[in-house]
């Protein structure tokens, strides 16, 4: 099978993302499948589809530092990102992918790793969906299904701001951002810190294509964008910047909120699951889910299925056993892919929202 390489090189940050959600736009069924390469001109925020910014993201911060805030169709947590990460993006059409997100990540991550090898960096591929160097962090990565077609994103990192990063996550204070910034100088790395010379952009894409090659069983060609292609991505950029789509989660919170009566009491909690952090909004009425809302930075396909499982909740005791049954339930029938999430993840993070008395 031939695989397309589109290498964009430097863009803007908007482009950056726009990139394989336009490639993702424009796959046929038949066609070939898609790697792209990329690197962002200018450092922006990026917030997981699933996630809440006001949550995360201290946006105050970063409209004084001139960071855009721009939220993708992947999940996955809010990352600082700049010119220093080399993104690349799998995209292939559904049924040329393999089917569940689990089976996606070692599938795609094999050559990333390999490339690291090559490079004189002891990379290693940890479940669900990192890359790792003795236990510290190089790269994470996500999956998403973008129209009818199967997507798996990661990088590779020359270098990582992580004194930015904590500048820009919403903190309870500025002693858990000093403590913020300790903990990914300690369980993150780079190229810069593991290699004595930093190798060049050229000579990693070199080496990753010739893994992807051996890895994927494809035969690589490096093509420019067509003309449907270009014109894809320039509508994404549209998309991408519309403040409806990046303040999504946010308004779902206001419409909640507006719900509140004397006998409605709304709660929020979070869990931590193999598969990521989940948040939860609660309406209680009368012992049962009034209305509910699950944000987080975990990865879910289809991209609504967990707003459609959060809908299928209302009216379901608060009860674990029970939440959890249901959930259950309304998982497999609605074929969310949930990586690392179980239905006891949800019923515990639900009933920890549940006020007391309630």
């Amino acid at each position: 099978m031939r695989l397309r390489v589109i290498d964009f090189g430097y863009v803007s940050a908007l482009k950056s993302q726009a990139v394989y959600h336009g490639l993702a736009e424009a796959i046929g069924p038949d066609d070939d499948p898609v790697l792209s390469l990329v690197n962002p001109t200018e450092p922006y925020v990026c917030v997981g589809v699933h996630q809440e910014i006001a949550r995360e993201v201290d946006e105050d911060y970063c409209a004084s530092a001139n960071l855009p805030v721009i939220r993708r169709h992947v999940g996955g947590g809010a990352v600082y990102l700049d010119r220093n990460q080399m993104f690349f993006h799998f995209i292939y059409p559904r049924g040329k992918a393999p089917e569940f997100a689990v089976n996606l990540y070692p599938m795609f991550i094999e050559p990333a790793v390999r490339t690291y090898h090559d490079l004189g960096v002891a990379a290693e591929y940890r479940p669900i969906n990192d890359i790792q160097v003795a236990g510290r962090k190089i790269g994470g990565t996500g999956a998403a299904s973008i129209s009818e077609a199967t997507v798996m994103v990661g990088s590779f990192m020359f270098d990582f701001d992580t004194a930015t990063m904590a500048r820009c996550l919403k903190v309870p204070s500025e002693k858990f951002r000093d403590k913020l910034k300790t903990t990914l100088d300690d369980y993150m790395t780079t190229m810069t810190r593991e290699l004595d010379a930093l190798p060049s952009r050229e000579q990693v894409k070199a080496l990753f294509l010739k893994n992807c090659e051996a890895a994927l069983s494809v035969t690589v060609q490096e093509v420019q964008a067509t003309a449907a292609e270009e014109s894809a991505i320039a509508e994404q950029e549209k998309a991408l910047s519309d403040a409806d789509w990046i303040h999504r989660q946010g308004r779902k919170f206001v419409e909640m909120g507006v719900k509140i009566s004397t006998d409605v009491h709304l709660t929020e909690s979070m869990h931590k699951s193999r598969g990521g952090l989940i948040r939860v909004h609660l309406l209680a009425r009368d012992g049962a889910i009034a209305d509910l809302m699950l944000s987080g930075d975990y990865t879910c396909l289809p991209e609504d299925g967990i707003d459609r499982l959060a809908r299928t909740l209302v009216g379901v005791k608060l009860d674990e056993e029970a939440l959890s049954q249901a959930a259950a339930a309304a998982m497999k029938r609605l074929m969310l892919d949930v990586p690392g999430v179980e239905p006891s993840d949800i019923a515990k993070v639900i009933v920890a929202a549940v006020e007391p008395g309630d």
